[in-house]
């Protein structure tokens, strides 16, 4: 049975899967786990990855590359999506991954983060008839895709994520009045803008933003992937967790059962993002996807 290993590296975190094919042509998941490394950090104000950021997360990378090894895979496939699709020394990071661990580190357009994300959703849970929409929201991007059935109709990504809206809005600790409402406007005019719109029989949500949301709801100190995937985060759940981590400070957040710790200063931002996507689309409930992009690379590559 062969087993790869898939490094995912995002704006905010890094996504680390392990996994092999069984004889019945299933996955089985041995490692899936994550780091929140920050990539993305001040990249706007910059345009480049900091030094600090570049070296923690090639650290991240090497780190993860070393125990896919010692968990006996074979393959080890690293891609990396809209920070370093963005910045401007994303070729040295590229470098000092290479340095530290000899793994390449494949930088993959919008468009094939889209396609992988809706091959995800189709290993993993039952698609409606009907029009669904995907969406996978980050520290740097939001990608859509929209499908009808098992046909994915288009998709494309929209360079607004988690990490923009917490250093433009979301500064102060906590946070400044009126605060959620501009970075809602804002949200709002840039997925207008790029064509969000319809009315899905379904809608998925995919990332650490939708899956944390999940867990603090459950209120689950211990992270449990089969009690996530498939669950639902309902209108009033949004604006309850919206008013929860704008009433706290960062270190405040922290303490809620569900969040891990790194995500505490980012989370309100994807809340917003959330609330309005639910909002444009018309929708009373999304469904969350414990799945990703990993999922959908391994799917992928182990269906060829």
């Amino acid at each position: 049975m062969k087993r790869i290993g898939i490094i995912d590296i995002g704006s905010n975190s890094i996504k680390f899967f392990v996994g092999e094919k069984r004889e019945d042509g299933t996955i089985a998941t041995i490692i899936d786990e994550n780091d929140i490394a920050r990539l993305g950090e001040g990249l706007k104000d910059t345009g480049r990855i900091s030094d600090e950021a570049l070296e923690r997360n090639a650290q991240s990378v090497a780190a993860f590359a070393a125990k896919a090894k010692e968990n006996g895979a074979e393959q080890i496939i690293s891609i990396g999506t809209m920070a370093l699709r963005t910045a401007s020394n994303s070729a040295d990071f590229v470098k000092r991954v290479k340095e530290l661990c000899d793994v390449d580190v494949q930088i993959i357009p919008g468009e094939e983060e889209a396609r992988l994300s809706y091959l995800a959703i189709l290993s993993g849970m039952p698609v409606p008839d009907g029009d669904l929409i995907i969406f996978d929201t980050g520290g740097g991007s939001t990608e859509f895709i929209f499908g009808k059935g098992t046909e994915l109709v288009k998709r494309f990504s929209v360079n607004l994520g988690a990490i923009r809206i917490t250093e433009k809005f979301f500064a102060d600790d906590p946070v400044a009045e009126g605060s959620v409402e501009a970075a809602i406007r804002q949200i709002d005019e840039e997925f207008a803008a790029a064509g969000v719109e319809g009315r899905p029989v379904k809608l998925v949500g995919m990332g650490g933003t939708v899956t944390s949301m999940g867990a603090v709801k459950h209120k689950m100190v211990v992270y449990d992937p089969d009690v996530i995937q498939g669950s639902a985060l309902t209108r009033a759940d949004i604006a309850e967790q919206i008013r929860e981590y704008s009433a706290r400070t960062i270190e405040q957040r922290r303490e809620l059962p569900g969040l891990q710790p790194k995500r505490a200063e980012v989370i309100l931002a994807g809340a917003c993002i959330l609330q309005d996507i639910i909002d444009r689309l018309g929708v009373d409930e999304l469904t969350i996807s414990d799945r990703g992009v990993r999922h959908g690379l391994a799917f992928d590559v182990f269906s060829k």
